[in-house]
């Protein structure tokens, strides 16, 4: 007999052992499967961190998938050669989270660029303004809240004439300034009402409660993929009918945020996505690999990291509650990375905090990318690796500037 046997083969002295009924049963996978840590976690004292709770106790259904995220990002994503893109969707500043949970993120060097709703923006000024958000109660009686000048978020509630309209009449006069008097992508904008936010945080002696200041001053350009859909949107929109100049062009945050990527790949490094439920932000994320290969046809492989955390589910066909294998069909995701690709399913106003705070506990701060400050560098790159790939000409039949 070989003295060399195969480890999935049982010796005789192992199955002697065995009871009856299992003697003739091989299991040349059971060790492998229950290779995952033993169910047994230690009493809680209420005195360990949130890093050993996160790490030792959620050990199983969506709390272990929110471990996975947290480690994930920790372990593998902050390496200092992945560019982090961010999605965020859902009333996400008006609950806090942008203070609590985003502006610690952007000054750690832990987002680098970022595709929000434009309404998650547009609140977020209210912070800097120092204008009052509260918490309620989703039980409110609505109508008596419309009578009281308030609205409501579900449990948060904002008021109209002192918040909102107070928000708007700023902004109106904000968009009318010179700076603002030409066509520009919603990074662009974004930037320029960030450097306002910054002052008036400075101003209202507040600090870190405004993500546009945090992300002007950051250097991380902050995107919307729906420029017309916010209140943002709608004072844009209202200044135009009085004669304003202001266009907001979808196309140059379509290619910027496509050079993002393509430049982190070109780069020797990695490019990996944090996506804060689904929505149109998301799919704005993730259309960066698909315009590089199928529209701009340059070889490429999709995403190395995918987060998600959502309350999507995935069999009604919807893009929130898509899966990373789906967007593997996409060209979305390298499909040789999925092992780099978690979703959880919960809520995000419970997961951004814990996921921020295993983070911080877990990683030191990055280097700031600064990502807005390389637009144009990048976007040259971007063309002329189009360029290369593609043999056309410019539309009045010129040959293209590259450099």
């Amino acid at each position: 007999m070989a003295k060399n046997k195969s480890k999935n083969v049982r010796s005789r002295e192992d199955i002697s052992e065995m009871p009856e009924w299992m003697k003739e049963k091989q299991c040349p996978h059971k060790k492998e499967y229950m290779s995952g840590k033993r169910i047994m976690p230690k009493n809680l004292t209420g005195k360990e961190k949130l890093s050993y709770v996160i790490d030792e106790v959620f050990l199983a259904y969506n709390s272990a998938r929110l471990k996975e995220v947290c480690q994930l990002f920790a372990n593998k994503m902050l390496e200092a050669d992945v560019t982090i893109g961010m999605s965020i969707s859902g009333a996400l500043t008006p609950a806090g989270l942008g203070c609590s949970s985003i502006i610690p993120l952007i000054k750690a060097g832990f987002v680098d660029w970022i595709v929000s709703t434009g309404a998650n923006l547009y609140h977020d000024m209210h912070f800097a303004l120092n204008y009052p958000i509260h918490s309620g109660s989703f039980k409110f009686d609505d109508t008596d809240l419309r009578d009281n000048d308030l609205v409501r978020v579900y449990d948060v509630v904002i008021p109209y004439s002192d918040g909102l309209m107070a928000t708007d009449e700023i902004l109106r006069e904000i968009l009318l300034q010179p700076a603002f008097q030409k066509e520009m992508g919603t990074a662009e904008l974004h930037y320029l009402l960030g450097r306002y936010c910054a002052e008036w945080e400075r101003k209202n002696k507040l600090k870190n409660v405004s993500v546009l200041a945090a992300a002007y001053r950051a250097g991380v350009p902050c995107y919307t993929s729906s420029p017309g859909d916010s209140t943002i949107g709608m004072n844009v929109a209202g200044v135009e009918l009085r004669g304003s100049k202001l266009r907001v062009n979808p196309s140059i945050d379509v290619n910027e945020t496509t050079a993002f990527v393509l430049a982190a790949k070109r780069g020797g490094g990695k490019s990996g996505v944090v996506l804060w439920g689904g929505g149109s932000p998301k799919n704005f994320m993730l259309q960066t690999e698909p315009q590089i290969q199928e529209v701009l046809r340059i070889k490429e492989f999709g995403q190395d990291f995918f987060i998600q955390v959502t309350d999507a589910r995935p069999d009604t066909g919807g893009l929130s509650g898509a899966t990373p294998s789906e967007a593997v069909s996409w060209g979305k995701i390298d499909p040789t990375k999925l092992p780099d690709a978690v979703v959880c399913y919960t809520d995000t106003t419970i997961a951004m905090p814990l996921f921020t705070s295993y983070a911080l506990a877990k990683h030191k701060p990055r280097k700031l990318r600064r990502l807005y400050d390389h637009r144009d560098t990048m976007m040259k790159a971007l063309r002329k690796e189009y360029f290369a790939h593609n043999k056309v000409k410019m539309l009045d039949g010129s040959e293209p500037i590259l450099d």
